[in-house]
């Protein structure tokens, strides 16, 4: 197989992971357009490179990683690349991996296999009590989009919810009282997660006084709407949580799955089970959840060190 220098589309399952990668890369890390435009081009080659092998972008494998970077090396493209490029092209599809296992598409990571690629493993950004009861606050008036971001805010807190699951959700998949939602994750896994009180107070707020006046008379059975009444996007639902987290003087610190990694870690704190908490993540290995064990230790000694009075330096 080899790479063309002028890629053909690729399929359009891969360019819909392409659309939202760029614009959370625009959306939350604030990245220029050139940068943008960089890892475009590198994904959509990448993209043809797979449908040329008949692979969409969760069949791919670390062989197949390794031999798109070796074609561009050989000059099977046209010319070889520099290093220097390989490396950007070889970072582009890590960045577009990590991004994918984020929002729950695939569990492994095709680019983990690639010697060059491999990095130390970092442990996710979480919110403190008191950041969180900030960001809440930033949505608490009465108009029904007010309504709404504060049920999108609270559920997401309160259930580790993916962004593809809080997008996607639909009310008849919603029980105020027995205060449970069922969650469809990564592969269509369906999986029942409490609702906290809070929550759902928000949540019922939003369905009496705020959806009916967004949706009017069309029939939309998504839980969350925009100002049209049509249902809420994935780049929507970033662009919600950004405009409340710069309200909050959060800005650059969270993402929407900064709320997942924070819905785990307190409950860690709060002496839950890993295994209840694998349970409402939706996670197919205890593993994956143990990171957050990490994120729970890390607290605690960063609470000891703070709070003990002969635990700080002189």
């Amino acid at each position: 197989m080899t790479v063309t220098a002028q890629p053909a589309a690729p399929d359009a399952a891969f360019s819909g992971h392409l659309l939202d990668f760029l614009a959370y890369m625009e959306l939350e890390r604030g990245l220029s357009r050139n940068t943008l435009s960089s890892y475009r081009s590198d994904l959509l080659q990448f993209g043809a490179f797979l449908a040329e092998r008949g692979l969409a972008a969760e069949g791919a494998e670390s062989a197949d990683v390794s031999d798109f970077l070796t074609a561009l090396a050989s000059g099977d493209a046209g010319v070889p690349l520099s290093t220097a490029s390989i490396r950007r092209k070889a970072a582009s599809l890590r960045a577009f991996y990590r991004h994918l296992r984020r929002e729950g598409v695939l569990d492994s990571d095709p680019t983990a296999g690639i010697s060059s690629l491999r990095r130390s493993q970092k442990l996710p950004m979480v919110l403190g009590r008191s950041e969180v009861r900030r960001l809440l606050e930033q949505a608490r008036g009465t108009e029904p989009i007010e309504l709404r971001d504060r049920a999108i805010l609270e559920l997401m807190y309160a259930c580790g919810l993916r962004v593809s699951e809080a997008v996607d959700l639909e009310v008849r998949r919603i029980d105020l009282e027995q205060r449970s939602l069922i969650a469809r994750g990564k592969g269509s896994k369906e999986r029942l997660v409490p609702i906290g009180s809070e929550a759902a107070r928000a949540v019922q707020s939003y369905l009496s006084r705020g959806r009916p006046h967004l949706v009017g008379a069309r029939i939309e059975p998504r839980l969350f709407v925009n100002y049209r009444g049509g249902a809420l996007t994935r780049q929507g639902l970033y662009k919600i949580i950004g405009r409340h987290a710069k309200a909050a003087g959060l800005e650059g610190k969270m993402s929407p799955h900064t709320l997942r990694h924070t819905f785990a870690t307190h409950l860690l704190e709060g002496g839950c089970d890993l295994r209840s908490v694998q349970e409402m993540l939706g996670h197919s290995d205890v593993t994956t959840t143990q990171l957050y064990t990490h994120l729970s230790k890390r607290h605690l000694k960063d609470a000891y060190f703070s709070a003990h009075p002969r635990a700080k330096a002189a």
